[in-house]
């Protein structure tokens, strides 16, 4: 393409046009996820009370601010420390990304210990599309074995927290999917190439 103003304006419109797809893509994927186990009107009320502090906000703040909060699931009722890192490597936005991060107990549990240990160990630093990797891994793995009391998300979090002491860095996106392909394989869930976990 041309460097003159048509040009640029085309290569804009592609960008924008690619982006609305990705975005289509996304909501679409979404709609297959099962629904979140925390109920909506809880969450918007967590939501409410989130707003009168103050954001960006790290996890250890909100921990140290509203910890003692509980949210009751179809899972049981946690406290927000128990869904949330104490940790200030990890920040959040606004309300609505808190609130988003906990409407899945088990898989934000999973994330709070995963980036606890990866804290502990300075060497082993997240970067944000590896977190939402690890993160989709084990949405992947609830919606499979959601009627096993997520045995899945917890043997892949145990795997990862043994990677960062042993090596002092976080295992690749790709290793954790291919670990989780391997766990699911192994107890009988089909896992298809087209799949998140089919690597």
């Amino acid at each position: 393409m041309a460097d003159d103003k048509n040009g640029r304006e085309n290569q804009a419109q592609n960008e924008e046009r690619r982006q609305r797809e990705r975005a289509i893509a996304e909501e679409l994927e979404r709609g297959d996820e099962p629904e979140p186990p925390v109920d909506p009107t809880e969450l918007a009320y967590f939501e409410t009370e989130l707003e009168s502090l103050e954001f960006p906000a790290t996890a250890a703040e909100l921990v140290a601010a509203v910890g003692d909060h509980e949210i009751e699931s179809t899972e049981g009722t946690f406290a927000v420390a128990d869904l949330l890192p104490a940790a200030d490597v990890e920040t959040f936005e606004s309300p609505t990304e808190v609130r988003t991060r906990v409407q899945q107990p088990t898989v934000a549990g999973a994330m709070k210990r995963v980036v606890e240990a990866a804290d502990e160990h300075q060497s082993a630093s997240f970067g944000a599309s590896q977190r939402d990797g690890y993160e989709r891994t084990f949405r992947e793995l609830r919606a499979i074995d959601a009627d096993d009391e997520d045995e899945g998300i917890r043997v892949i979090a145990d795997w990862i927290i043994e990677r960062i002491h042993e090596k002092e860095k976080l295992p690749g996106s790709r290793d954790v999917r291919r670990q989780a392909a391997k766990f699911c394989r192994s107890n009988g869930y089909s896992v298809r190439n087209d799949e998140w976990l089919g690597i």
